[in-house]
């Protein structure tokens, strides 16, 4: 029978490999496809992802993670600290710090900000300003979230097969 702490474990790698592979499908596709696009095109396709990735499906990864990761690094501690949890801690410092610290800080405002430009009043160079203002530096935030995700995928892919006993 599985233990607490190993059915949150396996939920902790579930929901941080959706997450970075989210970030990755991102960086490798989406931004690629979006980068073809004249800049009208560009704004609103953003404006509307940006508005309807707000939903249950994300929220519960997103922010699951945040508190599964710490979670099962907590529970797998104990004295002295084993491989496991030390994998489990930079995972979470990862996460933490690389995905959840990175959309908040650097994202999120640029969402917003994004959110709050009128297309339908904007000239074509307020339009390709916007874009400017926009489009590289989201792809450079997204571009560390997808690596922090991934590595902190790692990181849990490495705890779960190590002996729960190793020091």
């Amino acid at each position: 029978m599985l233990k607490l702490a190993n059915i949150l474990l396996i939920l902790a790698a579930t929901s941080t490999a959706l997450m970075a592979g989210l970030f990755y499908a991102w960086s490798c596709s989406v931004t690629i496809g979006l980068a073809k696009v004249p800049d009208t095109v560009y704004i609103a396709s953003m404006q509307a992802m940006n508005r309807a990735i707000q939903n249950f499906a994300f929220f519960t990864c997103f922010f699951g993670t945040l508190l599964l990761l710490p979670l099962s690094t907590y529970l797998q501690y104990s004295a002295p600290a084993s491989g496991r949890f030390w994998c489990l801690l930079a995972a979470s410092l990862l996460y933490v710090i690389g995905v959840f610290g990175v959309t908040v800080v650097g994202n999120v405002p640029l969402n917003e900000a994004l959110d709050a430009f009128h297309l339908s009043s904007a000239s074509t160079q307020e339009i390709a300003a916007q874009r400017a203002r926009f489009e590289g530096p989201w792809n450079r935030l997204n571009l560390v979230r997808a690596i922090a995700g991934t590595l902190s995928v790692i990181m849990v892919i490495i705890a779960c097969l190590l002996p729960e006993e190793q020091a």
